[in-house]
């Protein structure tokens, strides 16, 4: 096998595109027919093999894995001792959403709870004749303060030093956000009322991105070009 027939690193394809590693999709199709046009075989002063290398670059640019960007949530099952049943545990989706879990009382009793969306820590809700205290425990990325919700997301280097645009996971669906340069400075972006619901006596609430840059930046810039190219054909 020649030295030509090598898989692409995701950073060699990135200089024989002439693109960054926050590229959308529609720069790496611009980038790809601009350079096309020069190599192309069809026409007058093409090179077969430079085309094939540059189609190589674009397919391994394309096909490479997305970021992790999702959000990760405790198990709803609770199977808690006696001395903890009047702990009524409610992981921050569910004090955001609203559901149903299981809770077990101090007499063994097994119940299936309804909780209402906009939970806090320290409120009570009655169920099977008992009085629980609510605990809204998070698992690190996802978390609540208050009335604020705050999702930490891992995002590519390279993302958090040029900005730009990328979409998360929360709890209340998909939100694009903006990468700025004061953003990735302070490493955090507020979603205004995008927190816990309103509910009594509690304000509606915050949300709050958590940005947390990649350890692997090529390999995280590559999962980033392909969840783009695949939000922009679906789309």
């Amino acid at each position: 096998m020649s030295g030509t027939d090598q898989p692409l690193t995701t950073r060699r394809a990135r200089e024989m595109l002439g693109v960054g590693a926050a590229a959308s999709p529609g720069e790496l199709r611009r980038a790809f027919r601009n350079r096309a046009k020069a190599v192309h075989p069809d026409r007058a002063g093409g090179d077969a093999e430079a085309f094939r290398r540059l189609v190589q670059a674009y397919d391994t640019l394309r096909n490479a894995p997305g970021p992790d960007t999702s959000f990760r949530q405790p198990p709803s099952v609770q199977t808690r001792r006696a001395a903890d049943a009047a702990t009524l545990n409610v992981s921050p989706t569910l004090a955001v959403q609203g559901g149903v879990l299981e809770h077990v009382l101090g007499d063994g009793r097994r119940l299936r709870i309804t909780v209402p969306a906009g939970l806090r820590n320290g409120d009570r809700l009655r169920a099977g004749g008992e009085l629980l205290s609510v605990a809204v425990r998070g698992d690190g990325r996802l978390i609540v303060r208050g009335d604020d919700l705050w999702v930490t997301v891992v995002l590519d280097r390279a993302l958090m030093n040029q900005g730009g645009r990328t979409q998360v996971e929360t709890p209340l669906g998909p939100r694009d956000i903006w990468i700025t340069q004061k953003a990735a400075a302070r490493g955090l972006i507020r979603l205004a009322g995008e927190g816990l619901p309103a509910r009594g006596r509690h304000r509606q609430g915050d949300m709050f991105i958590r940005l947390q840059a990649a350890s692997d930046t090529a390999s995280s810039a590559a999962r980033t070009l392909l969840r783009r190219f695949a939000a922009a054909w679906a789309a």
